[in-house]
C-alpha cells in the first residue's frame, strides 16, 4: 500500500508528511497543555516556578543544545574533516561538571533569575545591561537565526518546500507554545524532543552500520581504511582543530555558552533545590558523550557510502543519509525528530531572551510594573525576537557551513563574558569598572573581528590573510579582554564587601572538596569524577 502513495520528493510519501504534521500539532498541543494553568508571576512563567527537578533539567539542557545545527552541521563535520569535531561534544562534558560543581550552587544561593542579575550585584547595574543586551544578540543571531536556516535548509531538501515557507510555519509552531506556556511549556515539550531526536540520530547509525557491513565494511579497521587519514582521530597534531587549539579555544567558548548564557544557564536557575542544579548539568554531560557516536560517526559513514551523491556540498550529509538508507514511515519520524531539534533550541531562546528584555530590563527601567504586565512585555519579546531572527536566517547561505558558521560567532561573542564570569567568581579585586570596560570593549573587538573575518562580508582576513583559526582567534580575544580586566581592576578602587560577599568563591576547590553531601551516587561530586574518568577513557581510545 505504501508504493501506492503519491512520492512527495527524495523518497518521501504522504506517511512521511502526515508523521510530520501530526508531530508538529501534538508538540504544540502539549507544550499549550503543560501551561493550562494561568501564569499570573513571573516566577511561574520565567523559571516554572523554580520546581524543576534534575532529569528534566539535564534533557532540557542537551536538547536546548542539540539543535537542527547540530544534527546537519555534526554530520556534515563529520564527512567533511572526521570526528574531530566530536571535541565539540565531548569537551562540552567538562564545562557541565564545572557549572554542576561550581557555578550551579553559586547561582542557586544567589536566588536571581538571570545572570545579569548576578552581574549586578557582583559589579554594577552597567554590567546588568550590558550582559542582558550581549545575550540578546546571541540568542537572536546564533541561537536561533542559525537553526531556522538549517532546519528550513534541510526541509526543503527533504520536502522541496520553499525555505521561507517551512521558517514560518516552524516559527509559527514554535512560538505559540512558548509564548503561552513560558519555561515550563519549553521544558516539557524539550524533554519529548530530547528522546525523539536521539531515536532519530540512532536509526541512522544503526542503519548506516548495515549499509556498511552490505558494503563489505565490517570492522573498525576496515572503516579507518575506506576514510581520509585521521578522520576516525579526536585529536589531530595540525590544523584549523589542532589539539592545543582545542584546548585553549574551546574552554572560552565552553565556559561561555554553559556557564554564563541566560538561554542555557536559566533551567538550571529553576531547579527546586541545590542539588537537582547541580545534577542537571552533570546528567546532560553524560548525554553529551552519545552525539560523537549518533551525529559524527555516521557523516563519516556517509563518506564511505555516499561520497559520490554528497560530493562537495558537505551540508547535504543528513539529507542523503536518510534519502539513501531510511524506509518510508521513518522518514517522516526523521524529518520530526530534525524538527524537534530546531524546536527545543528555539524554544528555549525565545524564553531566555523574553526573560532578559522583561527582568533585565523593563523592570529595572520601571520597577512599577506589574508581574502581568512583564509577563506580557516577554510574549511581545518572543514575537519581535522571532521576526528578526526569520530575517537573519535568510542570509544562512553566507554562513560558510553552518557548523563552523555557528561556532565562529560563538568565537567573537563569548570572550569578554567568559572573562568577567570567571575573573569575576574566583577574584575578589575584580571591579565594576573593569566588568563594564571589558564586557563594552570585548563585545565591540568581537564585533569588529567579525566583520573582517566572517564569510559572509567577503574578507577572511584572520582567517584566510593571516592563518589564525577561529579557535585560536577565541583564545586570543580572551587573553585581551583578560589583560583589560585585570588592569583596569588594579587601577581601580577595590570591590565594596556587599559585592563580593556570598558573590565570589574563597577557594573553590576546598568549597567543592569540604562540602557536607550525602555522598555515594547521590553525591554530585562522585558523579562529577565519574564522567570525568569515562570522558578522559574516550579520549584515550579514540585519540
Amino acid at each position: 500500500m505504501l508504493d501506492a502513495q503519491p512520492l512527495l520528493a527524495n523518497g518521501f510519501r504522504g506517511i512521511d508528511l502526515a508523521i510530520v504534521v501530526v508531530y508538529l500539532l501534538g508538540i504544540v498541543f502539549l507544550g499549550v497543555w503543560s501551561a493550562r494553568r494561568e501564569k499570573r508571576t513571573t516566577g511561574d512563567y520565567f523559571l516554572a516556578g523554580r520546581n524543576l527537578g534534575w532529569p528534566m533539567i539535564g534533557l532540557s539542557l542537551f536538547a536546548t543544545n542539540i539543535s537542527t545545527v547540530h544534527l546537519v552541521g555534526l554530520a556534515s563535520a563529520g564527512y567533511k574533516d572526521g570526528l574531530v569535531y566530536g571535541n565539540f561534544e565531548w569537551l562540552a562534558a567538562f564545562c557541565l561538571i564545572l557549572l554542576g560543581l561550581v557555578f550551579a550552587p553559586f547561582y542557586f544561593r544567589s536566588r536571581v533569575a538571570t545572570l545579569p542579575e548576578y552581574l549586578e550585584k557582583r559589579f554594577s547595574s552597567g554590567s546588568r545591561t550590558m550582559l542582558a543586551v550581549m545575550a540578546v544578540f546571541g540568542a537572536l543571531f546564533i541561537h536561533i537565526g542559525v537553526s531556522l536556516y538549517a532546519g528550513a535548509a534541510i526541509i526543503e531538501r527533504l520536502f522541496n518546500l520553499d525555505a521561507m515557507v517551512s521558517i514560518l510555519i516552524i516559527s509559527a509552531a514554535t512560538a505559540i507554545y512558548t509564548v503561552v506556556g513560558g519555561l515550563l511549556a519549553v521544558v516539557v515539550t524539550e524533554a519529548v524532543q530530547t528522546v525523539l531526536l536521539l531515536a532519530g540520530a540512532l536509526i541512522i547509525t544503526v542503519l548506516g552500520i548495515i549499509a556498511l557491513g552490505d558494503a563489505g565494511v565490517t570492522d573498525w579497521s576496515g572503516l579507518a581504511a575506506a576514510t581520509k587519514p585521521n578522520q576516525l582521530s579526536m585529536v589531530h597534531a595540525e590544523g584549523d582543530f589542532a589539539w592545543y587549539a582545542m584546548l585553549l579555544g574551546y574552554p572560552v567558548l565552553g565556559v561561555w555558552y554553559w556557564c554564563a548564557d541566560q538561554t542555557i544557564v536559566q533551567r538550571v536557575l529553576a531547579a527546586k533545590s541545590e542539588r537537582d542544579a547541580q545534577l542537571g548539568p552533570i546528567f546532560a554531560g553524560f548525554i553529551k558523550v552519545l552525539p560523537v557516536f549518533l551525529m559524527v560517526l555516521p557523516g563519516v559513514m556517509a563518506y564511505v557510502l555516499f561520497k559520490d551523491k554528497i560530493g562537495d556540498d558537505p551540508d547535504q550529509t543528513l539529507p542523503v543519509l536518510i534519502e539513501q538508507l531510511v524506509p518510508t514511515g521513518l522518514k517522516g519520524l526523521l524529518a520530526a525528530g530534525l524538527l524537534a531539534a530546531l524546536m527545543s533550541t528555539v524554544a528555549g531562546a525565545l524564553n531566555s531572551t523574553s526573560t532578559l528584555v522583561s527582568i533585565d530590563i523593563v523592570q529595572r527601567l520601571r520597577p512599577q510594573t506589574t508581574e502581568a504586565m512583564l509577563v506580557r512585555v516577554g510574549r511581545i519579546t518572543a514575537v519581535v525576537v522571532m521576526i528578526l531572527a526569520i530575517l537573519w536566517s535568510t542570509q544562512g547561505k553566507s554562513f560558510g557551513g553552518i557548523f563552523a558558521g555557528l561556532n565562529h560567532m560563538i568565537a567573537c561573542l563569548a570572550p569578554p563574558i567568559t572573562a568577567v564570569f570567571l575573573l569575576g567568581v574566583f577574584w575578589r579585586r575584580g571591579t565594576q569598572q573593569a566588568s563594564l570596560v571589558t564586557l563594552l570593549g570585548g563585545f565591540l573587538l568581537g564585533a569588529f573581528v567579525f566583520v573582517i573575518d566572517f564569510p559572509s562580508f567577503g574578507f577572511n582576513l584572520i582567517t584566510e590573510q593571516l592563518g589564525i583559526p577561529f579557535m585560536l582567534q577565541a583564545f586570543y580575544l580572551f587573553a585581551i579582554c583578560s589583560v583589560i580586566f585585570v588592569a583596569v581592576s588594579m587601577m581601580t578602587p577595590r570591590p565594596r564587601p556587599e559585592q563580593t560577599k556570598d558573590l565570589c568563591w574563597d577557594n573553590p576547590l576546598a568549597s567543592i572538596l569540604t562540602r557536607p553531601e550525602r555522598g555515594g551516587m547521590r553525591d554530585p561530586r562522585v558523579l562529577a569524577l565519574i564522567l570525568a574518568v569515562i570522558m578522559i577513557a574516550l579520549y584515550i581510545v579514540f585519540r
